[in-house]
């Protein structure tokens, strides 16, 4: 095999490896669909919300979801690194060891979010949202159901810019009704 021929074929070998590891990372996966996220930035402040902001935090609050989902369905704390920072990783990582430890897992069936802007930094360096969250809960011990219920939740999230996404830097539920 001639040596061009050799270099094309590990470039392409190399291309190949970094797609998958990138796959890997964002927890991007069939099983779990990004969950639906209405979001209104009508009443922010102080800070008037760019074109391109308006798209992306919408879009990683819900690829957040996805892999949050995805991670306590399957026990996979890594899957959080790729929309999560801060304390929300840090709570979220916890909750994962928790299950292991004890042999359980949780799922999601989210039935969609309404999402908020209300306080978008001057700087651009963090925003405030309150979700409205729609979701059916069950936690499995092994393959048996062992609580199910569906839950209209309310969180106030934190996000803040990455390199080349927005990030959940906190999430707080609030006192939830029942359904």
């Amino acid at each position: 095999m001639s040596t061009p021929l050799r270099y094309s074929l590990l470039a392409v070998s190399f291309a190949a490896f970094i797609c998958a590891v990138v796959v890997l990372r964002l927890g991007a996966s069939a099983s779990v669909e990004v969950p639906h996220v209405e979001f209104n930035a009508d009443n922010i402040a102080p800070r008037e919300i760019e074109d391109l902001t308006s798209q992306s935090v919408p879009r990683d609050y819900g690829f957040a979801w996805q892999t949050m989902e995805q991670a306590l369905d399957e026990n996979r704390p890594a899957l959080l690194d790729g929309y999560f920072t801060g304390l929300a990783r840090e709570d979220l990582k916890d909750r994962v060891a928790a299950q292991l430890k004890t042999g359980l897992r949780t799922h999601y069936e989210d039935r969609g979010h309404k999402l908020e802007a209300i306080f978008y930094a001057p700087a651009g360096d963090a925003m405030e949202l309150h979700d409205h969250a729609q979701v059916d809960v069950q936690i499995f011990d092994g393959s048996k159901v062992i609580y199910e219920e569906p839950l209209s939740m309310e969180y106030i999230v934190l996000m803040t810019p990455g390199a080349d996404r927005w990030l959940v830097r906190q999430i707080q539920a609030l006192p939830s009704e029942k359904q």
